[in-house]
């Protein structure tokens, strides 16, 4: 499919483009993905076999992909790709990079130099990780993901409510416990081995696109490998472009893909928080009658007593202002939520005047309450 972006040239999306990262990523046009998530190599600087104490070999990743002569040149390379990602990240686009010790805080330094603004590290704990057979070091039990907007000021993409009921309600913290790919998810050759080293599990990549993307954005990956950014974008109702050199882990991806089934557009809607809803000022709850001037409001404990003027503002024993800056003085605070701190009565009850906003909204219809945002 092609997807045509307002400012630029037509793209390819849903696809795989098979190439250099460097020189597949300088045909895209600029500012046409939402989001980028990457899984560079890592620059592991293995010497040797790594073996097991029975004397077997470990499969490590050992491939020439993944060697560089010296961390100047790991740095160059690093720079140059997240230098093209940022200039085709939209301007509130995103960018997820995950790594090692190895290499993520080369990647962090990059990262900053280059303008993005690092939002967080997320810890990706190990269930189930390799020992250190050695035993000269703790044992490796997790990853970093760094996720960063393009830049300090973009208005990037988090379903904060989502989130928080993915997790039973609680805030998601920053430490992720997930299993390494294994079993059935992790793709095989014909000769039964792993087709790629470095396969990631399709939960983590869940969680960050449910976490960063609406339904319809397009992501890119640089570095696809076997597809895992491309076939749970599928499933979630995202678009993808996937950059991959090896004409056979592109065939793997393209395979895995092509089998996938997305869900139904009605499985897609995510929480909306109540910073992405239209904003209504209390001026307009008055203007539209739902609230009288001359009417009182009070404190949850009917304490303190205010009333309402006509130019939306609140007087209490001689002081006058918003319902946020008056609820902040009579409370001696510097700041206040008003809307949750001024009450009205309804039926003898006190209610939160938080909730005249919804039907506000239902008269003012979708479209008047969409002209009322602005930016907070």
């Amino acid at each position: 499919m092609v997807m045509r972006h307002r400012s630029g040239p037509a793209r390819a999306v849903d696809r795989i483009l098979v190439g250099d990262c460097l020189a597949e990523l300088r045909r895209l046009p600029d500012a046409s993905v939402d989001l980028v998530f990457a899984d560079p190599p890592y620059n592991l600087q293995l010497d040797g076999e790594l073996l097991r104490p029975n004397n077997t070999r470990v499969d490590g990743v050992d491939d020439e992909w993944d060697k560089f002569q010296s961390f100047a040149d790991y740095d160059a390379f690093s720079r140059a790709w997240l230098s093209e990602c940022r200039r085709v990240l939209k301007p509130d686009g995103a960018m997820w990079v995950i790594g090692s010790y190895h290499n993520v805080f080369r990647l962090g330094v990059a990262l900053q130099d280059l303008g993005y603004w690092i939002l967080n590290d997320i810890i990706w704990r190990k269930v189930n990780p390799m020992p250190n057979f050695r035993g000269r070091r703790f044992t490796n039990a997790h990853e970093t993901l760094i996720w960063a907007a393009r830049e300090q000021k973009s208005r990037y993409t988090f379903n904060y409510e989502s989130l928080k009921a993915l997790n039973d309600d609680l805030q998601m913290r920053s430490d992720w416990l997930f299993p390494i790919c294994s079993g059935p998810e992790r793709i095989k050759n014909s000769a039964g081995q792993k087709a790629h080293p470095t396969q990631k599990p399709e939960a983590l990549l869940a969680r960050v696109l449910l976490a960063s993307t609406q339904p319809g954005d397009v992501i890119l990956d640089p570095f696809f490998g076997s597809g895992t950014t491309g076939a749970v974008a599928k499933r979630l109702g995202r678009r993808f472009i996937g950059i991959e050199r090896d004409k056979g882990y592109a065939a793997v991806a393209r395979e895995r893909i092509a089998a996938v089934e997305p869900l139904p557009e009605s499985a897609l809607e995510v929480v909306r928080s109540k910073r992405a809803e239209p904003r209504v000022p209390f001026g307009t709850i008055i203007e539209l009658g739902i609230i009288e001037p001359g009417s009182a409001l009070y404190d949850s404990g009917a304490r303190i007593r205010a009333e309402v003027k006509a130019d939306g503002t609140l007087a209490h024993a001689g002081r006058q202002g918003s319902i946020h800056r008056l609820g902040a003085e009579v409370q001696g605070k510097t700041a206040c939520n008003g809307w949750t701190y001024w009450h009205f009565k309804d039926g003898g009850r006190l209610q939160p005047i938080d909730v005249l906003r919804d039907e506000a909204k239902r008269q003012l219809g979708l479209a008047g309450a969409a002209a009322l945002i602005a930016a907070e």
